[in-house]
């Protein structure tokens, strides 16, 4: 990751140039990938325990928005912002591992889904109860604020969060206190089995932030030159000190909430009238009609992936479960565990 540019340089919207561009199409097709072989095989397999929640069809929100942080940001992923902990420099391997729980993961066997974060990396961990991420962010933004370092916090929540008392105080703090804040919604349509016209009554969440004193843009999350841009400008807007912005990313959830629901109250219409929308082929069909990328670099691509996901799985499966007595091991911060936070400079 780079270091911040100061804010007085960092005046005119980016374009990204081929290097961003196939960055982004690597990591949407590595986490498509890694995700299908978790949900769609390891889970199947009986090689993963729990619920196993998967972002197909909006990597494109992750992808667009972590791709473009610096050393010191710091983002708050959801459990379907894979792509993220990639991007700020999680492995194949630490994940699966994870997945698998796996002694050598990032929760030593503790537990597995994506509830990892490393702050050396700028990740916090997800919070099941996704909404209280939220007034975290606003803790996170107010050292940013204090350090002066031109960074800022990106935080993600589903549509369903946004509802939530604790998703609405933190966005009030944040614009009272013009804190370094990017509050991304990532609308995919359904809020487990509830559609969106039962949970709200407006068009769209994007006129929530003008409630709060803060812009609220929607775009298409399934375009991520859509998405890069528009987080571009907030990510401008905060480091320059004017404060947070809302951005809603209309998307899709292309499967169930999670592996084990096959999404039967979903009209099967609105499955391939997204399927058209897919943000990974439109951009590989994008780079290969501006040559950016030719078919055979992007079937490279295909077989990179691949064959990094498959390394992972391998390493994963021939890692250790942890051992009974490890269980009572950093339940509390003593000296020397593992776990401890980073002290605030």
């Amino acid at each position: 990751m780079a270091q911040a540019p100061s804010t007085k340089s960092h005046t005119k919207a980016p374009v990204p140039g081929a290097q961003t561009l196939e960055r982004m199409l690597y990591y949407l097709k590595l986490t498509r990938e890694a995700e299908a072989r978790i949900e769609q095989v390891l889970y199947r397999q009986g090689k993963i325990v729990g619920g196993v929640y998967v972002g197909r069809g909006q990597e494109a929100i992750g992808v667009g928005s972590a791709i473009q942080l610096f050393d010191g940001d710091v983002v708050l992923p959801s459990h379907r912002d894979f792509s993220s902990f990639l991007i700020r420099g999680f492995s194949l391997r630490e994940i699966f591992c994870n997945w698998m729980a796996r002694s050598n993961g990032p929760c030593h066997g503790r537990d597995n889904t994506l509830h990892i974060g490393d702050m050396s990396r700028g990740v916090i961990p997800i919070i099941s109860h996704l909404g209280d991420t939220c007034p975290v962010a606003c803790g996170v933004g107010m050292v940013l604020k204090w350090r002066k370092r031109g960074n800022v916090a990106l935080v993600h929540f589903g549509e369903g969060t946004s509802s939530r008392g604790d998703v609405h105080e933190a966005m009030n703090m944040a614009a009272v206190m013009k804190l370094p804040i990017i509050f991304i919604c990532n609308n995919n349509s359904y809020a487990y089995s509830t559609p969106t016209e039962k949970q709200y009554a407006v068009k769209d969440l994007a006129v929530r932030g003008a409630a709060y004193g803060m812009p609220g843009v929607k775009v298409d999350g399934n375009d991520v030159l859509a998405v890069y841009s528009t987080v571009e400008k907030a990510l401008r807007r905060a480091r320059s000190g004017d404060g947070p912005s809302f951005i809603e990313c209309k998307t899709f959830r292309m499967t169930g909430h999670s592996a084990h629901d096959a999404a039967e109250y979903v009209p099967r219409e609105l499955f391939a009238k997204w399927k058209k929308k897919d943000p990974i082929l439109r951009l590989e069909k994008l780079l290969l009609a501006k040559k950016v990328l030719n078919k055979k670099q992007v079937d490279d691509v295909d077989a990179d992936v691949k064959k990094q996901v498959d390394d992972a799985v391998a390493f994963a499966e021939a890692s250790p479960f942890p051992e009974g007595a490890d269980t009572l091991e950093g339940v509390y911060c003593d000296d020397g565990c593992w776990w401890k936070n980073t002290p605030v400079e």
